[in-house]
């Protein structure tokens, strides 16, 4: 737990860093406003003990007045310094924040594929939104509130000794009881913040997967077993924030008790004082004063402590994930990938999971330039993990994946991913525009060249037919748009994005034959002059392939032409003999 509350620190200042002079400034005139808030009720002491000195005169009243505005003056100049301070803090918390939500933003996206399989989104999202609220927290908490309390507690005691050094003593350690008791239960409830942190996301993620589900719901008449699940969800964390909350009730009414001890003992001590004429009215003024002022501040010191600790509680799940190294790395020193032909080269490739299914057997696979390939065989044979290694969303466990002879292990991600195209057999499309969607296969393009790709992938067939055209979003996920018309808007971004190697995972498989009949001629320009690899069980698909691969149990199984392989008793004759309306058994995902 103090591992990753000092990771929660290390990552507030990373950001806070970048403003430490406007900081310095910012606590510099915060400590000033204070300290002229301390010496304040001295003048209110002063102001009492002229007015109990003597009858009532004019230059008892000129003496009072000069005291008076001498206050008014010092309050002015507080005010003004707070305010200079509050526009200061406008502007420091929400740039850190901000820079924190960017820098969460940007290593989070730099996790591997595998590493979002495993995670739920709307928990994911939950925990970086959580970390913006968290800095603000602890930021208004540890400099509006501790910062300055600090500064009240030393010059309370220092202003107080110099009058009498009991009631300074009596005050001072009060304060530091006081004080340890709220600080060490904050510490010991943390571990119920936490869970209670933990069990919300939980409960934004169930929801989340519920709602993303809500077709499948339907459709099993699942209501009432989903509601259960929620229902157990949230009365845990309904039992988690009463147990919290009857502790911080708890510690509230040891302060309260703590309150009426010191202001007792306090008034006692300065009565016998008083009674000894070693303590003025004016005295009973300031002493009161400073034990008011901190009576207010402390009542919510223990509050301020635990919103810190809680605060640290939320963001210390996403600073977990953001200590987390990314799995995918670029090799130090990475190039980047020129590709002039677009041969791939695959040698002895080995992939498990976990180091315990074996997924990928010494594959030794050849792509010529220009050449194009179907991968066929029973699910699970390992077809698509083999295209997930060419993208490096997960990295083999030995052997090597060559392109141009450029190992994909010493090539930034980046400039891989540029040479590689993906049509997926579900796309998933961002909550935007259609125009966007498209243009997100290459981001520059204009207009025009994202209207003529939409065309090529006759995208434009069913568009042009809504009310707001390419103006359209799609909704989440592309929810609003059938699997076909989904598809089309893949073909088009990768027509679009026109890279040298283009990879898909059957994508025309959404389609009617009608529509696949149409988009047959975008697809033959798409792979034309490309080193194209296929996903395919559709007959159309695979007798337009240079070269059929048949892969089972992880191992390249058998090669050759379509007609090769039909002519010799051959699994891919096997399969081929066995399909049903011109597919092959079902992909794995």
């Amino acid at each position: 737990m103090k591992q990753r509350t000092k990771q929660t620190l290390q990552l507030y200042w990373s950001q806070m860093r970048n403003y430490k002079f406007l900081l310095f400034f910012m606590l510099l005139a915060l400590g000033i406003a204070t300290v002229l808030e301390i010496i304040i009720p001295i003048f209110y002491k002063q102001f009492f003990d002229i007015l109990t000195s003597a009858q009532p005169s004019s230059t008892i009243a000129t003496a009072l007045m000069n005291t008076l505005f001498m206050i008014l003056a010092i309050n002015a100049i507080s005010w003004i310094i707070y305010r200079f301070t509050t526009f200061t803090s406008d502007y420091f918390q929400p740039h850190v924040s901000a820079d924190l939500l960017q820098y969460a933003y940007k290593y989070l996206q730099r996790h591997s594929y595998n590493f979002f399989t495993n995670r739920f989104v709307g928990s994911l999202v939950r925990k970086v939104t959580k970390l913006s609220r968290a800095f603000q927290t602890f930021a208004d908490r540890t400099y509006w509130h501790l910062f300055t309390l600090a500064i009240r507690i030393i010059g309370a005691t220092i202003v107080l000794y110099l009058f009498n050094h009991t009631v300074a003593y009596i005050l001072f350690v009060w304060t530091i009881i006081f004080i340890a008791i709220n600080y060490f239960f904050s510490v010991w409830k943390l571990k119920y913040d936490t869970a209670r942190s933990a069990k919300d996301t939980e409960t934004v993620a169930v929801l989340a997967d519920a709602v993303t589900n809500q077709v499948n719901i339907q459709l099993f008449n699942g209501f009432t077993f989903e509601f259960g699940r929620f229902k157990k969800v949230t009365d845990e964390l309904q039992k988690l924030q009463t147990l919290t909350w009857n502790l911080g009730s708890i510690i509230e009414g040891i302060q309260a008790a703590l309150f009426i001890a010191v202001e007792f003992l306090l008034m006692y001590f300065a009565i016998k004082f008083w009674q000894q004429g070693n303590l003025t009215v004016g005295d009973f003024v300031l002493i009161q004063s400073y034990l008011l002022s901190l009576i207010n501040r402390l009542w919510d010191v223990g509050r301020h402590i635990r919103d810190i600790y809680e605060s640290f509680a939320d963001a210390e799940e996403i600073t977990e994930i953001l200590n987390t190294p990314h799995e995918i790395i670029d090799a130090p020193n990475a190039k980047t990938l020129v590709v002039k032909k677009g041969e791939i080269k695959f040698k002895k490739v080995n992939f498990s999971f976990h180091q315990t299914r074996r997924v990928l057997q010494d594959i030794n696979l050849v792509i010529k330039s220009g050449e194009k390939i179907a991968l066929i065989g029973p699910s699970g044979a390992g077809k698509t993990m083999l295209m997930k290694a060419l993208f490096r969303f997960h990295d083999i466990d030995n052997g090597d994946i060559l392109i141009d002879g450029q190992s994909i292990k010493k090539i930034n991600q980046e400039s891989l991913h540029d040479n590689l195209s993906l049509v997926p057999q579900d796309p998933i499309l961002f909550h935007r525009s259609l125009m966007e969607n498209i243009r997100y296969g290459q981001r520059k393009a204009t207009d025009k060249e994202v209207l003529a790709a939409a065309k090529l992938a006759h995208c434009d067939d069913f568009i042009i037919n809504l009310p707001q055209k390419y103006a359209t979003f799609v909704g989440e996920r592309g929810i609003k748009l059938s699997g076909g018309e989904r598809q089309r808007v893949a073909i088009a971004r990768a027509i679009l994005k026109n890279s040298p190697i283009l990879v898909l995972d059957e994508a025309t498989s959404s389609l009617d034959s009608h529509s696949e009949a149409m988009i047959q001629d975008a697809l033959a320009m798409l792979m034309k002059n490309k080193t194209v690899v296929v996903i395919a069980h559709r007959l159309s698909t695979i007798r337009q392939m240079d070269r059929v691969v048949v892969i089972k149990n992880g191992r390249i199984f058998e090669q050759g032409t379509h007609d090769e392989l039909l002519a010799k008793d051959s699994l891919y004759k096997h399969l081929w003999q066995i399909q049903a309306g011109g597919f092959l058994p079902e992909e794995e995902r």
